[in-house]
């Protein structure tokens, strides 16, 4: 697959609210602007693939060790992923969950995107994030030392509270659907 279908993939979502909105287009007119947007050395501003685990216990969060926010498990694409595959590999690597993606995949086994948002990502770095949906199913996440050992499922509610404000319209989405 390649970096077309991604932007198409974007191109095609239909923002939750203003915020998606402006990443929607933030995010376009950078993927145009960048030689490697999948890679994380060739420049500041790069795509990260982030999932949204949710299960019958609700969605997992965990506290960003370097921001200190609650967030959905991501990260970086790795050299040869797309990043809905980098987020099926940060979900599991970050929660221990045996997860998978949620809902039914294309002719291309290419799972929906869900959300867009543009965000600072640390360091002086920028990510387009891409998110997916993936399904945790009920067991408890239980993470390498290496990552956050602040992980938990969240009520819906709870996590919409809790969550760093780029999350909330996607998380309030997904919750009417799991009422």
């Amino acid at each position: 697959m390649s970096i077309e279908r991604l932007r198409a993939d974007v191109a095609a979502r239909d923002p939750l609210d203003r915020r998606e909105e402006e990443s929607i287009g933030r995010f376009l007119t950078e993927l145009d602007a960048l030689a490697e947007p999948l890679s994380q050395q060739s420049d500041t501003t790069h795509v990260t693939g982030s999932a949204i685990v949710v299960g019958p216990r609700g969605v997992v969060l965990h506290k960003h060790r370097r921001l200190g926010i609650w967030l959905q498990p991501g990260g970086h694409v790795d050299a040869g992923e797309m990043p809905w595959e980098a987020a099926l590999r940060e979900a599991r690597e970050e929660t221990g969950l045996d997860v998978s993606f949620a809902g039914p995949l294309d002719a291309d086994g290419i799972p929906p995107l869900i959300h867009v948002d543009v965000h600072a990502g640390g360091r002086g770095h920028t990510h387009l994030d891409t998110r997916y949906l993936i399904d945790g199913g009920d067991a408890d996440p239980n993470p390498p030392e290496s990552e956050s050992q602040e992980i938990g499922w969240f009520a819906w509610d709870l996590a919409i509270e809790t969550a760093d404000p780029g999350l909330r319209a996607i998380l309030e989405h997904l919750a009417t659907r799991a009422a």
